[in-house]
């Protein structure tokens, strides 16, 4: 069935068009993949016979700045998941981005989420790796691996509340591509049961510290050496963007443990608060 994704950006543009009289207004209902042309009427935005907005209902959706909706057979839904914490879907300029509890779990600031994902992948990726994705999220920088020429991507994502607001995302549809393998799981559980040097890259973008901070320690960074080949590379998210670029105790710790676990050429990558190393 048709769906629609409206947030307070293209809400607003409807009802402007609305105010102003005209009968139809280009718009974008897939979070800025494409544009196409709609029919007004005097009170309503007519996406099709099914779906069709009033003036009360764009205005709701306007209010809320930081939310998208979904519509389709009728109904409008908010992309979020409050089963456990609260998830949902921000729009963008660009690709949506993840927010779990208020923290935004994308480099969104002066860039695109995807945009930020694809250039975290092109630091290890080369055409022809096999790529271990770990902590996958929306599931950008997999993607954008495959694009680079990866000959094959396993993506893992732990929660299966983001799994399923990417489900929802047209941003993440690539996912099911050929080449992409998707495994819902624990990272740090999972890294031990991969056999030896069998990733020429690995993508690590963990959740904060405070949340997962056995994705820090040495225990796992040995774990991510050993599943990579001769001369691997690494590009691990750190977070912190005050704290990446004058240095720290904890991004000065990630990376004595990197060196700890055996990796070489372990440097900043401000830009995108993280780091790169090599096996």
């Amino acid at each position: 069935m048709p769906e629609y994704y409206l947030h307070s950006i293209n809400a607003q543009q409807a009802l402007e068009a609305i105010a102003q009289g005209l009968s139809c207004v280009r718009l974008s209902t897939d979070l800025n993949l494409s544009e196409r042309d709609f029919s007004l009427s005097d009170q309503s935005l007519v996406l099709d016979q099914d779906n069709q907005l009033s003036i009360e209902q764009l205005k709701k959706i306007v209010k809320k700045t930081q939310r998208i909706y979904l519509c389709r057979d009728g109904d409008m839904t908010p992309l979020e998941d409050r089963s456990s914490g609260y998830y949902k879907l921000v729009p963008t300029a660009g690709a949506p981005l993840l927010e779990i509890s208020g923290v935004k779990m994308h480099i969104s600031k002066g860039t695109d989420p995807f945009v930020s994902a694809s250039a975290m992948a092109q630091q290890a990726v080369r055409k022809g790796d096999k790529v271990l994705d770990c902590c996958s999220g929306l599931g950008y920088a997999a993607i954008a691996a495959l694009r680079l020429g990866a000959s094959e991507v396993l993506s893992i994502e732990l929660s299966r509340e983001v799994m399923g607001l990417r489900a929802q995302n047209p941003w993440s549809k690539d996912l099911a591509l050929e080449g992409i393998v998707q495994r819902q799981g624990n990272s740090f559980e999972l890294i031990t049961t991969m056999p030896a040097t069998s990733f020429d890259s690995v993508i690590h973008d963990p959740p904060r510290f405070s949340l997962a901070g056995e994705l820090y320690s040495e225990e796992f960074y040995r774990q991510i050496f050993r599943v990579l080949h001769r001369n691997g590379r690494l590009f691990h998210y750190t977070g912190n963007p005050h704290v990446v670029k004058k240095g720290s105790s904890f991004v000065d710790g990630v990376i004595r443990r990197l060196k700890a676990a055996g990796f070489k050429r372990v440097v900043k990558v401000e830009h995108l608060m993280g780091v790169t190393a090599q096996k």
